[in-house]
């Protein structure tokens, strides 16, 4: 289905379907310890299907798997319309958050002066398919973070200062919201980075350790059995 289509990008829960398909491979014995730890890290590095389909290529597909994982619609339960919970963010010799659980409006306007901001769209609802972060930093700096999926544009203006242009072209995810970061830059900055939720960082972290664990548990066995 996908195989036409291998610059679409993934999604988590299709890197989550090739991470279950790697660790049966570890319990047939299809895979050893080195390898799946190899290709766990791949696949949570795996940005398109293109990236994804030649993890799994060498194992047989389990019972109604398909060989490469189909896309998924969950960014449609996150545009949810209406109004945003915050319209904006002031901090004067100070600072200011949004993060957390919030619906980010159709333009959320933030203007810091001799301070800073940080605008966390991780965990956030988003009012329209696409939002405007109009950022004003004089002498300050703001951060926006956005979960990976999401398409960027940056179109903010610096004088002496600048807007983060790394992430600008990235393709989005289907169904994924548009943010657009724009503003203005004197003497400050205004930074654009993709970081995963919290939640999923943990859960990440968790399952190297039970698989180092695992690893450790049967070469005690192996010893034990020599």
């Amino acid at each position: 289905m996908t195989d036409d289509l291998p610059e679409l990008r993934a999604s988590d829960a299709d890197r989550e379907r090739v991470v279950e398909r790697l660790r049966d491979a570890v319990a047939e014995g299809r895979l050893d310890m080195e390898e799946f730890e190899e290709r766990l890290d791949a696949t949570y590095k795996a940005r398109t299907y293109g990236e994804l389909e030649p993890l799994t290529r060498d194992l047989p597909a389990t019972t109604g798997a398909a060989p490469v994982p189909a896309p998924t619609g969950g960014w449609a339960d996150r545009i949810v319309g209406g109004e945003g919970t915050s319209a904006g963010g002031v901090a004067i010799m100070s600072g200011f958050s949004r993060k957390g659980s919030w619906t980010v409006p159709r333009r959320f306007n933030c203007f810091a002066f001799w301070g800073g901001g940080e605008i966390d769209l991780r965990e956030a609802n988003f009012a329209a398919p696409e939002v405007t972060i109009n950022c004003v930093a004089i002498m300050g700096g703001m951060s926006v973070i956005v979960p990976p999926g999401v398409e960027v544009v940056v179109r903010g203006f610096g004088l002496m200062g600048g807007f983060d242009q790394r992430h600008l072209g990235e393709p989005g995810e289907p169904g994924a919201p548009r943010v657009i970061v724009t503003g203005f830059a004197f003497w400050g900055g205004v930074g654009v980075e993709r970081k995963l939720p919290k939640a999923e960082r943990l859960r990440l972290k968790e399952e190297r350790r039970q698989a180092k664990l695992e690893k450790r548990a049967d070469d005690r066995k192996e010893l034990g059995d020599a």
